[in-house]
């Protein structure tokens, strides 16, 4: 490469980090795609708990990278901390293949195990997810932080080929139908295995690539030891460190207790959703109340979690992929992809398909915008994301609306709607992770990542109670009537089920009563995706109007 190219290219170091995340990414999709139909088919759980679990997990999953990137700040550097994270990942993965080995023999034990691997992935999560984001920016000169946008839409693609092949390969081999569409519920292990090799071959290529390429722009290596960083690795003039007030820090302590008790007690949470509102919560008091912040600081930090709030209700809306929206693809829908009989949980690989081909055409958007300087700001971005969501669910709703318990909805219903939620999901993630990293102070910059992933740990949070709320689909209908139950007259009420008749529902993971939303009871499909629209629809409204007043507190950051 000539001396000239070599200001206008990206690092080599960003291929290392793409490709790391890639096989990273293709481990946790691979295994998503597959978590709640294995809960329930291969441990026999009921949809609705599989929904809970799933959007627990996954909201323990950015949670942790708190504790993760505090760490890294801290004490390993944040090398240690990925090949940590990554090994940590494989073994959880390992878990689950043998949870889904041994599920007949022991049922109890294949649960129990099942827990352990989600809990140890979510650690690993924990260890690499802040520290390869955060490594990204380190990459590039002061001069050149323009190209942060695009890198991180580079850096994003690589995200989700992985997630693409997480989400073609895993299915193919975990979620097996014979002709006469008997799911082969010993397959799922597969699935689990061969994320768990994915993970494993990223961690060690970044094991041996790290030293050459994942270095500043001045050749020193990044993501070292904390106790090595110098002085070139901050702005200048900034303070250091945060600096917490044992006061600030017991103040933040008990702020955890009190809100953990009124979000247990008062809004019925369980506890794993409870520690998520309630940490994200008094972390973002604690940081705020930091007396080294300067009046700029302070502004530009209360935008970032103005942005956090409206973006849980993007996450909640777009994660049903893998609860509700997987169940409904698997029960409901005429799966048929141009004489491919596509299996349910392969659906959501259209969402990593489409990010594939539009990041660059959206980043091509923004440039060709900014250069004629109409780029909108990135609150305005975020509010059209919403506004996109809110009318993909709206779109789905009326579909469903004419189906009744025994319609099938066309696949191409769900494909447009995983494409409008991608073209949402492009105005919105990259945008947030790059607007964090403008807008926050460097000693904070891990953990105000960690607050933004927290506003998305509340997100899939609230996605797994709202897909918990999923009615009846329609092969619980032909089930119930095979059983001689007529389910719609008992969801109505007009005729009481004996004892018996409700433990044989029971035995086949059939509710027997509509479930409620904020008082309301959602007696079908077609209200069940009004909720998402009217929560989205009303966020991106008053995202909008607030766009002003957050332009101001930006302090000239687009």
């Amino acid at each position: 490469m000539g001396e000239t190219q070599v200001k206008t290219a990206h690092p080599k170091g960003l291929w290392v980090l793409f490709g790391t995340e890639m096989w990273e990414r293709f481990n946790f999709y691979g295994m998503r795609a597959l978590l709640t139909l294995f809960l329930v088919n291969s441990l026999l759980m009921k949809e609705e708990e599989a929904s809970l679990i799933y959007g627990g997990f996954l909201g323990l999953c950015y949670l942790t990278p708190m504790l993760g990137g505090f760490i890294a700040d801290r004490y390993f550097g944040n090398r240690n901390c990925i090949l940590l994270g990554g090994l940590m990942m494989a073994i959880g993965q390992l878990l689950l293949f043998t949870s889904g080995s041994i599920f007949e023999e022991n049922l109890p034990l294949a649960k129990t195990i099942m827990y352990t691997g989600l809990g140890i992935i979510v650690f690993g999560n924990g260890f690499f997810k802040p520290n390869i984001s955060s490594m990204v920016g380190s990459l590039y000169p002061k001069q050149e932080k323009t190209k942060l946008d695009t890198a991180f839409t580079i850096f994003y693609m690589g995200i989700n080929l992985g997630a693409f092949l997480g989400q073609y390969i895993c299915p193919m081999l975990g979620d097996v139908k014979d002709t006469g569409g008997i799911r082969d519920i010993y397959a799922f292990r597969w699935g689990f295995l061969a994320a768990s090799m994915a993970m494993l071959i990223g961690t060690v290529l970044f094991y041996f690539l790290k030293n050459k390429y994942v270095v500043s722009p001045e050749g020193r290596p990044l993501g070292g030891l904390p106790s090595k960083n110098v002085a070139a690795d901050f702005e200048e003039g900034e303070a250091q460190q945060a600096n917490f007030s044992s006061k600030a820090l017991i103040g933040a302590g008990i702020a955890f207790l009190v809100l953990g008790a009124i979000i247990h007690f008062v809004f019925k949470q369980n506890l794993i959703y409870t520690l998520i509102y309630s940490s994200g919560l008094s972390l973002a008091g604690l940081i705020i109340s930091d007396s080294s912040l300067t009046k700029i600081e302070r502004d530009r930090i209360i935008v970032i979690y103005i942005v956090s709030f409206f973006i849980i209700f993007f996450w909640a809306a777009f994660e049903q992929a893998g609860s509700s929206l997987t169940f409904i693809a698997d029960n409901q829908t005429d799966r048929n992809f141009f004489g491919f009989q596509m299996p349910a949980s392969m659906v959501q690989i259209f969402n990593g398909l489409f990010v594939v081909a539009l990041a660059v055409p959206f980043s091509v958007i923004w440039d060709t915008l900014r250069a004629k300087g109409k780029e909108p700001i990135s609150p305005f971005k975020l509010a059209i994301g919403l506004v996109v969501i809110s009318v993909s669910f709206f779109m789905i709703a009326t579909q469903v609306s004419y189906l009744g318990t025994s319609g099938l909805l066309a696949i191409k219903w769900l494909i447009l709607l995983y494409f409008l939620n991608t073209c949402a999901e492009l105005c919105l993630s990259p945008i947030g992770l790059s607007l964090v990293g403008k807008l926050s102070p460097k000693r904070f910059a891990s953990l105000l990542y960690g607050v933004f992933f927290l506003s998305n740990a509340s997100g899939y949070a609230l996605g797994g109670t709202l897909g918990a709320i999923l009615p009846a689909t329609g092969d619980k209908f032909a089930k119930a009537k095979e059983l001689g139950i007529d389910l719609q007259a008992i969801l109505d009420k007009t005729i009481t089920p004996t004892a018996e008749q409700l433990a044989l529902l029971d035995k086949h993971q059939i509710s027997a009563a509509n479930h409620f939303f904020a008082g309301f009871e959602i007696h079908n499909l077609y209200e069940f995706f009004m909720v998402f629209v009217v929560l989205t629809g009303i966020a991106a409204i008053i995202l909008f109007a607030l766009t002003p007043f957050l332009k101001k507190m930006m302090h000239g950051v687009r």
